[in-house]
C-alpha cells in the first residue's frame, strides 16, 4: 500500500514539475532556516549543561537600594568565601573567583597574552572540570597555575607541560601543575588558565587590606550545595548576611539593605536581567523570539504547499471521484495525499541540509557561535525526521483532508466547480502569509531605526584615533619616561593613565558627601574613573566648564571632575570649586564635563566622578596623531612598548572597535530578522507566483473573451491583479497592530529609544503592495498577451 502511495506520488511530481520544484524549494528554504535556528537555540539552551553539578551550582548575588532603586549585582565582598565554608554547612563547595584578566605568560623567549581567572581550589570539582594530565586537585599549591589543554599546547606544543615553569607578568614563576580540557565556547566560566585564589594576597600586598573588609565588594562567588537542601532555605540564612557584618554603618539597614541570594547556574545563560531587584529574563526574549521566527518561516512555506494543492483541486477532483467509485475509502486518500506531502517534505529536506551546509559558515560569522553539524548525533537525526514529518503532515493536512471530501457523484457530473470551493480558505492563507510577513518587514526597519538611533547618539569624546593597552606592572613604573618616548617619536599626540579603558566603566564608588548632602546620600554610589594628567585632552573630552587636571596645580591632586548627571544628582548649583569629601579625603571640583556615553549607547548616563588617584591605574589611553596612519603609529609605538614593557607583547584595542561591540545583541537580532524576512518574502512570492501561474491558467477563456471583447492588456492585468492586492491591504490591517504591540514591549527595555512612526507601517504597505505587483505581473501579463483564438479553439 505505501508503496503504491509512493509511486503514485512520485508520478503526480514528475507530471506537474513547475509546481513541485515551487514547493520543494519552498519548504526546502524554510526548513534550512528552521534547522540553523534550531542549531543556535539548542546551543543557548545547552550552555553551561555540560556541568556534572549543574543542578546544584549558584553564583552568589546581592540586592541593594542604591539612589532609591534595588540594585542587582555579582560583586560580593573578599572574605564572604571563609564566612561561607566556616558557618554555613549547607554547602557542599566554595570558591571566590575575580572576574578575569588578561596576563602576560612566558616560556623561555616566547611571550603569551592569556586570559585566566583567580579562583577557589574548590573549582575543579565544582565545575567538574576536566583534569587531562596532572593532580586533581591543582590549585591547591599557591605558585602554580592550570593550563586548558589548547593553551598548553600554545606555551609548549609537543613537550610535556606537567611540571615546567611559567612566568607570570615577567616578574612569577609558575608550576604547571594540571591541564584541563577546554570549556565549551558556550559556558559561562572561561578561561585560559586558572590561578590559586591566595596567589594574588602572595602578589599584590595591597589586597591584604580587603581580607576582612565587609564593606568593598569586588569579587564573585560560586558556591555548590549539598544534595537535598532548598535553595529557599539557604536564602532565608543568607539575606542579612552583609547586614550583620556592617551593623555599625545605620546607613546599612535603613538605606542600603544588602540582601544575598543564590542564582542557580540554570538562569545564567538566558535570565541575567534584574530590573529593581526582580529578576526580568534576559537573553532567553532572542531565544523566544528567534524560535518563533523558526516556526514561522516553516508555517509559511507549507502554507504555500496548501494554496496550490487546493487551487488545483480541479485537476484533482476526478481522480478523487474515480477512486471513490471503485472503492477507495476517505482514509486510504488521505493516506496517499499525506504520501505526497511527505514525499515532497523529504525531498526538501535532501535540498535544506545542502543549503544548511552552505550556509552555516557564514551563519557562525553572523551570530559569533562555534555551530556544527551534528552528523553523528542520533538523536539530532531523529528529531530531523520528525521534523520532516511534521512538516509533510502540516503541508499536506489541509489538501489531504478538503480533495478527500469531494463527493463522487456530483464530481463525476462535472457540475460543481470545486476550485472556488477552496477561494476563501485560500485567500486567509494569503492573508496569513503576508501577515507574517509584513510584521517581520516592519520589525527589521524599527529595529534598524534603533541600532541608528544608538549610533547616532552623541557621545562626549572622540574614539577615532583612540587606543588603549592594559597597564602591566613594568609600564606603571616606566610611565614617565614611556610618555617621553612616544610623545617624542611623534606617534601619539597625548598620552594618559586610567582604571578604565574608554569605552567602559569599571568602578562605581558610594560615601561622597557633599555641601547639602544629607547622611542616607553616602549610599548613592557615583560611576568613578581614576586617572592623572590629560586624561581629558587624550579621550578628546571638552569641557562645559572649569579645566582639566595640570600638574601647575599641586592641588589637583586631590581634585575632581564631575559630569552633568553627577552635579544635578548632588543639586549643586555652583559645582566648580565645591568642597567634596570622600574615602577620609577632602577633594575640590575643578571642572564639569559632558555627560560623555561610555556605557550602553540605548541607556541613561550614569552620574560620573572623575579622581585624580595615581595609585589606582591600570590601563594606559592613547591618542594617535592625526598626521600618522594608525598603521605607521603602531609600528613606532611597538618598539617603544617593547623596550620599558619586555615581559608582554605589544597589544591594544581600538575604542571605535570596542564601541561597535555594544551593539552586538541589536545588530544580531536585526540582521536576523532582515534574513528571516527576505526568506520569508521569498517563500511568499514563490507561492504567489506558482497562484498566479495556476490561476492565470483557469482563467484562459474567461481573458480570451475579455479580450474580443476589447478589454486591453492593463485592463486584464488589473483584473488578475485585484485579489492580491486586496489580500495584502488586508493583510496590513492585522499586521499593524500585531507589529505595534509586539515592538512596542520590545522597545521597553532600552531608556533612549525611537518613537514608532506610522510612515514605517505606510513603507512596509507600499513595500509590499509593489512586491506582489511585480512577483504576479509576469504571469497576468503573459495570460493578457495570449492570443484569444487559441484559448477559445475549443468552444
Amino acid at each position: 500500500m505505501i508503496r503504491n502511495y509512493l509511486t503514485i506520488a512520485g508520478r503526480n511530481l514528475v507530471k506537474n514539475r513547475a509546481y513541485s520544484v515551487i514547493n520543494i524549494l519552498g519548504l526546502a528554504v524554510g526548513m534550512a532556516v528552521a534547522i540553523l535556528i534550531g542549531l543556535w537555540v539548542n546551543d543557548e539552551w545547552s550552555a553551561n549543561k555540560h556541568h556534572l553539578n549543574y543542578q546544584t551550582l549558584y553564583q552568589l548575588k546581592m540586592n541593594q537600594t542604591i539612589d532609591g532603586y534595588r540594585s542587582t549585582g555579582d560583586a560580593l565582598p573578599f572574605p564572604i568565601g571563609p564566612e561561607l565554608k566556616a558557618k554555613y554547612p549547607d554547602f557542599k563547595a566554595v570558591a571566590m573567583c575575580d572576574w578575569g584578566s588578561t596576563h602576560s605568560l612566558i616560556v623561555g623567549n616566547h611571550r603569551f597574552l592569556k586570559s585566566g581567572r583567580y579562583i577557589g581550589p574548590d573549582a575543579i570539582t565544582m565545575f567538574s572540570l576536566k583534569v587531562l594530565k596532572g593532580d586533581q586537585e591543582p590549585l591547591n599549591e599557591p605558585y602554580s597555575i592550570v593550563l586548558t589543554d589548547q593553551a598548553a599546547q600554545t606555551l609548549f606544543g609537543q613537550q610535556e607541560p606537567i611540571g615546567q615553569l611559567v612566568k607570570l607578568d615577567n616578574q612569577t614563576n609558575l608550576k604547571v601543575t594540571a591541564i584541563v580540557a577546554k570549556q565549551p565556547h558556550n559556558a559561562s566560566l572561561q578561561f585560559d588558565y586558572l590561578l590559586p585564589w591566595d596567589l594574588q594576597l602572595a602578589l599584590d600586598k595591597g589586597l591584604r587590606a580587603y581580607v576582612t573588609n565587609w564593606d568593598n565588594s569586588s569579587w564573585a562567588c560560586y558556591v555548590q550545595l549539598k544534595e537535598g537542601i532548598r535553595p529557599e532555605n539557604t536564602n532565608a540564612k543568607l539575606k542579612d548576611l552583609l547586614v550583620n557584618h556592617l551593623a555599625n554603618d545605620p546607613n546599612t539597614k535603613k538605606i542600603r539593605k544588602p540582601e544575598v541570594f543564590l542564582f542557580p547556574m540554570e538562569k545564567w545563560r538566558l535570565y541575567s536581567n534584574f530590573s529593581n531587584g526582580e529578576n526580568t529574563g534576559g537573553f532567553i526574549q532572542y531565544v523566544r523570539l528567534f524560535s518563533l521566527f523558526g516556526f514561522f518561516i516553516v508555517v509559511i512555506a507549507c502554507i504555500n504547499f496548501m494554496n496550490l494543492s487546493t487551487a488545483r483541486s480541479q485537476k484533482r477532483a476526478k481522480e478523487v471521484g474515480v477512486r471513490k467509485a471503485v472503492g477507495s475509502g476517505r482514509q486510504q486518500l488521505i493516506g496517499q495525499f499525506l504520501s505526497e506531502s511527505i514525499l515532497m517534505a523529504s525531498l526538501a529536506l535532501v535540498l535544506a541540509l545542502g543549503l544548511v551546509g552552505v550556509g552555516l559558515p557564514f551563519f557562525n560569522t553572523l551570530t559569533e557561535k562555534q555551530l556544527v553539524f551534528p552528523l553523528d548525533n542520533h538523536f539530532f537525526w531523529g528529531i530531523l525526521l520528525l521534523f520532516t514529518v511534521f512538516t509533510g503532515v502540516l503541508a499536506g493536512s489541509y489538501p489531504a483532508l478538503y480533495l478527500s471530501s469531494f463527493k463522487p457523484v456530483t464530481i463525476l457530473k462535472g457540475s460543481v466547480f470545486i476550485g472556488k470551493q477552496a477561494a476563501l480558505p485560500r485567500k486567509i492563507l494569503v492573508i496569513t502569509q503576508f501577515t507574517c510577513s509584513m510584521v517581520l518587514m516592519i520589525g527589521s526597519i524599527v529595529v534598524y531605526q534603533q541600532i541608528q538611533h544608538g549610533k547616532n547618539r552623541p557621545i562626549g569624546f572622540t574614539k577615532s584615533g583612540l587606543i588603549s593597552v592594559s597597564a602591566s606592572p613594568d609600564l606603571l613604573t616606566n610611565f614617565n619616561p614611556l610618555r617621553t618616548d612616544l610623545l617624542a617619536s611623534g606617534a601619539v599626540s597625548y598620552i594618559s593613565q586610567s582604571n578604565t579603558p574608554p569605552t567602559a566603566l569599571w568602578s562605581s564608588q558610594s560615601g561622597w558627601e557633599w555641601s547639602g548632602s544629607r547622611p542616607e546620600d553616602k549610599a548613592v554610589s557615583f560611576k568613578t574613573i581614576a586617572t592623572t594628567y590629560d586624561y581629558l585632552k587624550t579621550m578628546g573630552i571638552q569641557f562645559k566648564a572649569g579645566r582639566d587636571f595640570s600638574r601647575a596645580f599641586a592641588t589637583d591632586s586631590s581634585g575632581v571632575l564631575l559630569n552633568e548627571a553627577a552635579a544635578k544628582r548632588m543639586g549643586l548649583k555652583e559645582p566648580l570649586g565645591e568642597r567634596l569629601k570622600w574615602d577620609g579625603q577632602e577633594r575640590r571640583v575643578v571642572g564639569i564635563i559632558p555627560d560623555i556615553l561610555m556605557e550602553s549607547p540605548f541607556h541613561r548616563v550614569s552620574p560620573m566622578i572623575i579622581v585624580f588617584y595615581k595609585d589606582w591605574v591600570n590601563v594606559l589611553c592613547l591618542r594617535i596623531n592625526p598626521a600618522l596612519s594608525p598603521s605607521a603609529a603602531l609600528a613606532k609605538m611597538g618598539p617603544i612598548f617593547d623596550k620599558y614593557n619586555p615581559g608582554y607583547p605589544f597589544d591594544y584595542k581600538f575604542a571605535d572597535t570596542e564601541y561597535a561591540k555594544k551593539f552586538n545583541y541589536e545588530e544580531l537580532i536585526g540582521n536576523f530578522s532582515v534574513i528571516v524576512t527576505v526568506l520569508t518574502l521569498l517563500i511568499t512570492c514563490l507561492g504567489l507566483f506558482g497562484l498566479a501561474s495556476f490561476l492565470a491558467e483557469q482563467r484562459t477563456k474567461e481573458i480570451g473573451i475579455r479580450k474580443v471583447l476589447g478589454a486591453s492588456v492593463a485592463n486584464i492585468w488589473g483584473i488578475l491583479s485585484k485579489d492580491f492586492l486586496q489580500l495584502v491591504l488586508i493583510s496590513c490591517l492585522v499586521a499593524s497592530p500585531i507589529a505595534y504591540y509586539a515592538l512596542g514591549q520590545w522597545l521597553k527595555a532600552y531608556s533612549y529609544k525611537i518613537q514608532l512612526e506610522v510612515s514605517v507601517f505606510i513603507l512596509v504597505l507600499l513595500l509590499a503592495l509593489l512586491i506582489t505587483l511585480l512577483t504576479i505581473s509576469y504571469q497576468s501579463i503573459k495570460a493578457a498577451l495570449m492570443n484569444p483564438v487559441k484559448s477559445l479553439r475549443s468552444e
